[in-house]
Parts: structure tokens; C-alpha cells; sequence
């Protein structure tokens, strides 16, 4: 099976960056025992726009991660899967 990967956007205020910062620690800690990946980009153009990723080998394994989550993943049920390119 290929991998899993889910994704979710978030706006943050300058004035709340730090927090968040420390929630996107606590996700990475948490979905690396997952045994899950966990990447967090800022747009270029638009400080405070992210895009995390969080991504599995199986899409069973980021079920379980997501749902074991300290923190609500918004959507968590729109699973993407790796297709093949032939």
C-alpha cells in the first residue's frame, strides 16, 4: 500500500505565532510516535498562512494518529493516497 497524507490550513495572528508554535511541537511529538510525519509550511506571500501535512505509510495508521490527536484535525477524514504515475 502507498502512503496516506491529510492536510489542513491555518491563519494565524502575529499576535498568537508563538502559541502556535508550541501546538505545531506538541503535533510533530505526537505524530512522529505515531509513527506518522508532521510538515508545517508558511506561505511565502502571506506570513501566518500554513499548510500542514501529516502523513503515514498506511492510511489506517493516520486514522488511528488523528484520532488519538491532542488537538482536532479539521477534515481528518479527507485522506489523500499516493497514486502510481506509470
Amino acid at each position: 500500500m502507498g502512503r496516506a497524507l491529510t492536510l489542513q490550513r491555518t491563519l494565524v495572528p502575529k499576535g498568537d505565532r508563538a502559541k502556535y508554535f508550541e501546538r505545531i511541537q506538541r503535533k510533530r511529538d505526537h505524530y512522529l510516535g505515531a509513527k506518522c510525519r508532521f510538515w508545517v509550511f508558511e506561505e511565502a506571500s502571506l506570513p501566518g498562512a500554513f499548510i500542514e501535512f501529516f502523513e503515514a505509510d498506511d492510511p489506517e495508521v493516520l486514522a488511528r494518529a488523528h484520532a488519538a490527536s491532542p488537538e482536532r484535525v479539521l477534515d481528518a477524514g479527507r485522506v489523500y493516497t499516493q497514486v502510481e504515475i506509470k
